[in-house]
């Protein structure tokens, strides 16, 4: 009676991020009762191995009551915080020194915003003041990558260059530009790593050398493409990427919203090449989904170029409600205790156990590519092995394979083209993994059988 009501009322009055509206009217929600561990299960009963930490964010697991102590603690104790009018909290200031602590060399400051969205919107803005306090304000284009997902906000929806996020929503601007995405996959130059790496750097120097130099603010890349599909790029790319902006004076920016804190090994991606951005944006692992939080970590080097493009007294006009919250705060630090408890080394251990049992899909029929870094993986579909033609639109191969694996009880990230997304909880053991390996091996089955 309870899940009917609920059903009804969501229909009613709740909109849904990215689904299609019409189609969830007839469908229907699929409500989520509890959780624990790598596990979910739902209002009728099925437990499901959640092989996609919730929406790439539950990397320390669920029912962690060490965390849930930790908010309501807090919560007792402080509630909320304002950040504004020099005012601060303690989970705030010691969260902040943590994470410049775990950042690359020389990313010693911390905005905290709600989540990853709002973190690239604010690199936006703050990027800009960065150049005109500098006096260079004809810098104002952005360059990123085609399949690159960087939020869904009227601005950073526009560095996005995911089809899905620019139809009817008049993006991206005219000061927004993309290059192709270092898939080694299905760039031209594929599959040899340095090729693709060399392909897509000389794409960004043509399109810098279009635009001049002179006028583009900054460069932004996931370390891998998460919702283009996980997609990795060759070893090296990164850098090179560092060092062309660098050489052609354009900020260089890693959103690692989703990369972040053992989702590929280390707490941070960049660390896989030794990267030091002038930003990164964070957020989804920061807090494990338990509380909602973001954050932008600015090298120092662009800090003072920041702190002193204002008159002596004057404000910088930038700030969130709810940044630094210190409930958010208090969970972020609880959930670094655990990371640095033990689930780093799980991340790098299983995650390679993980990666070994997924190359044992390579010669499945559908099978076009499985790649992945860690915890991040993903499986390609193709309904042609040698053209590597994807399936056709009304073939509806995402929701179908949703479907397939929801009933075979795993949830991963089904993406329209074919693609299988995964990306479990940091925390998976070997036997989970045997087990998430099973479950799409059933799943695959039955899809290469209808």
């Amino acid at each position: 009676m309870l899940a009917n009501s609920l059903e009804a009322l969501d229909k009613a009055h709740l909109i849904h991020p990215v689904v299609s509206l019409r189609e969830h009217e007839r469908r229907g929600v699929t409500i989520l009762q509890s959780g624990q561990g790598c596990f979910l299960t739902d209002s009728a009963g099925n437990r499901l191995l959640d092989g996609f930490a919730g929406l790439w964010c539950v990397n320390a697991g669920y029912g962690h009551k060490s965390i849930v102590d930790a908010a309501a603690e807090q919560m007792m104790r402080l509630p909320y915080a304002t950040g504004y009018f020099h005012f601060g909290s303690e989970p705030a200031i010691r969260l902040a020194a943590e994470l410049a602590e775990l950042a690359p060399e020389g990313v010693d400051h911390v905005f905290f915003t709600l989540g990853g969205s709002d973190a690239v919107d604010s690199v936006i803005r703050l990027v800009r003041y960065y150049w005109n306090a500098r006096g260079q304000t004809a810098k104002k284009n952005f360059i990123a990558l085609q399949s690159g997902y960087h939020g869904s906000s009227s601005t950073g929806s526009g560095l996005t260059a995911l089809p899905l996020f620019h139809e009817g929503f008049d993006v991206p601007g005219a000061r927004q530009h993309h290059i192709p995405s270092p898939n080694p996959y299905r760039h031209p130059a594929g599959p040899d790593g340095d090729a693709v790496s060399a392909a897509v750097v000389q794409s960004f120097r043509d399109k810098v050398a279009e635009l001049g130099a002179e006028n583009v603010a900054a460069f932004i890349m996931e370390p891998i493409q998460g919702s283009g599909g996980v997609i990795v790029p060759p070893a090296g790319f990164a850098k090179a990427m560092q060092e062309a902006c660098r050489e052609l004076d354009i900020l260089f920016v890693v959103d690692e919203v989703i990369t972040g804190f053992g989702r590929t090994g280390p707490i941070f991606a960049c660390e896989h090449e030794g990267l030091t951005p002038d930003f990164i944006t964070i957020a989804k692992g920061l807090t494990s989904g338990y509380a909602p939080m973001g954050a932008v970590l600015m090298a120092d080097r662009v800090y003072q170029v920041i702190a002193d493009g204002a008159p002596e007294g004057v404000a910088l006009g930038h700030g969130l409600t709810y940044s630094g919250h210190p409930v958010s705060a208090a969970v972020g630090l609880e959930v670094l205790k655990l990371y640095r408890g033990g689930m780093i080394d799980n991340a790098h251990s299983v995650g390679a156990y993980f990666t070994r049992r997924l190359a044992e899909f390579r010669d499945r029929p559908l099978v076009g590519e499985v790649r992945g870094k860690g915890l991040l993986a993903a499986i390609e579909l193709v309904s042609d092995k040698a053209t590597k033609a994807k399936f056709p639109a009304e073939a509806r191969i995402g929701p179908r394979l949703a479907e397939i694996g929801y009933r075979n009880g795993i949830i991963f990230r089904a993406f329209n083209d074919g693609t299988l997304g995964f990306a479990p909880p940091i925390c998976i053991t070997e036997d989970e993994v045997d087990l998430l390996i099973d479950r799409v091996d059933a799943t695959l089955t039955e899809i290469s059988n209808a």
